[in-house]
């Protein structure tokens, strides 16, 4: 009788039961300091200085001051996070949509310490584990969970880079054709190339022009065909204009910097069509949008499989990625990153995956529509107390925002700050109006943590409006 196969040695330590009775312990010791984390508490005494004192500090070492003062702690439970002057916040933005289990989860604190003892920290173009293979396979599968529609999956270490990877695709599936067509309002990233996209003049001052971006007027949910009829005609005039020159059109299904503003299946299929008849790639940017519309990836809640060509995710999933077809896949060389994510990040964003893929998050009764429909309702009602106060839309998803007072710029700030300062972690979208929004933890969020939010912002709101509503 043979004997079994050897096992490589790396295989054996995941497998060792001195190893594994290790990392429990330390999993369990992370849960016990986790656990007494129970909601929004102010900072310990006597750490207020110094820690004042680090955040200048950081502020300076990085050449700008943050948004926030927060440094964390390193510890959190949920949708609560501890900064380093013990203090607690709700934190109901999570770096901007990065952490859909929120702080110290005990099932990705468990993932990525077991990755830690991993050989390869980073993974690159030629050092990849076992890890990659797996995230890949299981974003894979996501994606074409109702219809089959991508081949590949090639990982990054940023959303933009993973942007920049599939807009590399496309200028060289579509050669020569080398402009590019976007949503007025949008955002894609802060690279030379992707900051020529954002459509935001502030982002690129003073950078040299990259590429050459043609723009189309966003869907207006209060004039649904007038809004299509207008970004048909101007869509029509670009190509029109510059034959054979677009390479692609990058969608955000829902804008995301721009206010949390939603298209519609119509209109999404009624432009995308076109360019189909012209030749011109469709591509997604789900960076912020992944994981948090009623279906994993908005491109599936608007059923746009039959018309979407590529796309990139990032945050959510922890390590970014770009998912193409084979008649898009690129030549030798055109790919290749140093560094493409960390053990912790795929063990983490791989863990991710399956949480979400099994926790009955997804569908019209899943858990983000059902909170987010508590979340709407409880904006709406303080919009019905207080017409002046705030309003509408109020996003898609767990992706929540609203209009304060005027939607003028230092209002929305006057709001997030305020709301930091009573325990509430938010941030801003949008120019005009500028907006307030949340992109809160998905796989944590209970009912009752919305209703604190709520009454601490509806508390916000009442001291704010006698300076904000004068001219009301």
């Amino acid at each position: 009788m043979s004997s079994p196969p050897a096992l490589p040695l790396g295989e054996q330590l995941q497998a060792d039961p001195e190893f594994n009775a290790a990392l429990d312990q330390a999993a369990t010791i992370v849960r016990s300091y986790a656990n007494r984390i129970d909601g929004i508490r102010p900072p310990l005494a006597g750490r207020t200085i110094d820690y004042q004192r680090a955040v200048d500090e950081f502020g300076q070492i990085r050449g700008g001051r943050l948004f926030f003062p927060f440094i964390g702690s390193g510890l959190g439970r949920g949708p609560f996070v501890e900064l380093g002057d013990g203090s607690v916040k709700l934190d109901f933005i999570n770096g901007i949509g990065a952490l859909p289990f929120g702080h110290s989860h005990p099932e990705i604190t468990a993932a990525a310490l077991r990755a830690a003892a991993t050989n390869a920290v980073m993974h690159g173009n030629l050092q990849q584990n076992a890890a990659g293979v797996e995230f890949s396979r299981k974003l894979l599968a996501m994606a074409n969970a109702r219809h089959p529609v991508f081949d590949h999956c090639f990982i990054s270490s940023t959303g933009v880079m993973a942007g920049e990877n599939m807009l590399k695709i496309a200028f060289q599936a579509r050669q020569p054709a080398h402009r590019v067509l976007a949503f007025e309002g949008c955002f894609a990233g802060r690279t030379l190339a992707f900051s020529q996209i954002t459509d935001k003049a502030a982002f690129r001052v003073g950078l040299p022009q990259t590429l050459e971006v043609d723009y189309v007027p966003f869907f207006d949910a209060e004039d649904p065909a007038g809004s299509t009829e207008r970004a048909v005609v101007v869509l029509r005039r670009h190509l029109t204009r510059y034959p054979q020159q677009h390479a692609a059109f990058i969608y955000e299904l829902v804008q995301g910097e721009g206010g949390f503003y939603p298209g519609t299946k119509a209109f999404f299929t009624t432009l995308m069509t076109i360019c189909r008849e012209h030749g011109v790639l469709n591509l997604g940017d789900e960076v912020q949008t992944f994981a948090r519309t009623p279906q994993p990836f908005a491109f599936q809640y608007f059923e746009l499989e039959d018309l979407i060509d590529g796309l990139w995710i990032g945050k959510s999933s922890q390590a970014c990625a770009t998912l193409f077809k084979s008649a898009h896949q690129p030549k030798p060389g055109l790919l290749s990153q140093t560094f493409t994510a960390s053990a912790v990040a795929l063990a983490a964003g791989e863990r991710i995956l399956d949480l979400l893929q099994d926790g009955g998050y997804f569908g019209t009764d899943g858990i983000i529509a059902r909170r987010a429909a508590e979340f709407h309702r409880g904006l709406q009602a303080i919009h019905e107390k207080h017409p002046s106060w705030l309003r509408g839309p109020y996003g898609v998803g767990a992706m929540t925002a609203f209009t304060p007072f005027a939607g003028q710029p230092a209002q929305a700030q006057a709001v997030v700050r305020a709301l930091y300062d009573h325990g509430v972690m938010t941030f801003v979208a949008g120019a005009d109006p500028m907006r307030v929004r949340f992109l809160w933890p998905v796989g944590v969020t209970e009912s009752s943590h919305i209703e604190l939010a709520l009454g601490i912002l509806e508390n916000v709101l009442s001291s704010l409006a006698p300076e904000h509503t004068k001219s009301a």
